[in-house]
């Protein structure tokens, strides 16, 4: 009887450490599941959870964006600057007898290749009046090897330039500081400059003019749709 007593004391002694001993076994983590396991089985990262990659941003070239342009005397300039905020009315054909239906847009005609022309070319014989496309000031009178002789104006406001190239001679009596009204001749149709003899013309050009109001700077603007018979 004692012996079967022992026996069981025993038992349940061993049960019991075995009972504390697999309680203390740790147990071995899952292996986590990452970006690269997909991968390894031939499924791309990206396509997890059915998402596709974001299309990549496509940030602007602001130093392209932003550079001047620089008109020289002959009213062409570098290319990629931003349209002006802000646009002339109707201006006035600017060489007399000549209607906006016989008008070529010759603004983005090549020049060489480097540039386009971005001015109107008025046809015309020699002598034909030209006219102030609009009110405003005579602020320069130059004579420059490619424009010959010319008129700078200004509107009203002095946002935008008017450039006359070409002529044979001024006005009588046209000088810089003068106000002008629409209509106004300010000289006279010619080949000077960088004109071919036989092909008399008025070479004419838009720009919006930068905050300093150098004549000479501005953002060329295509003066073709703006022509107008009145």
């Amino acid at each position: 009887m004692k012996w079967l007593i022992t026996f069981i004391i025993g038992a349940l002694v061993g049960a019991a450490i075995l009972f504390v001993a697999l309680q203390d076994v740790p147990e071995t983590p899952a292996p986590a599941v990452t970006a690269a396991a997909p991968a390894a089985a031939g499924i791309p990262a990206s396509q997890i959870d059915g998402q596709l990659p974001p299309a990549p941003v496509v940030m602007p070239n602001l130093e392209d964006a932003d550079l001047p342009l620089r008109p020289t005397p002959e009213g062409t300039a570098a290319a990629g600057a931003a349209a002006p905020a802000t646009m002339p009315g109707k201006l006035l054909v600017p060489v007399q007898g000549i209607k906006s239906a016989q008008l070529t847009d010759t603004f983005y005609q090549p020049r060489g290749e480097q540039r386009q022309h971005e001015a109107l070319d008025i046809m015309a014989p020699s002598g034909t009046p030209v006219i102030a496309v609009a009110d405003g000031k005579v602020v320069k009178l130059f004579q420059s090897k490619p424009g010959g002789l010319t008129v700078y104006q200004f509107d009203p406001t002095e946002q935008f330039a008017y450039y006359y190239a070409h002529l044979d001679r001024y006005a009588d009596g046209l000088a810089e500081g003068m106000d002008v009204k629409r209509g106004t001749v300010i000289g006279y149709v010619g080949v000077t400059g960088n004109s071919d003899p036989n092909a008399p013309h008025l070479h004419f050009a838009l720009v919006s003019l930068t905050a300093e109001k150098q004549w000479w700077k501005g953002t060329p603007i295509n003066p073709f749709p703006l022509m107008s018979d009145q």
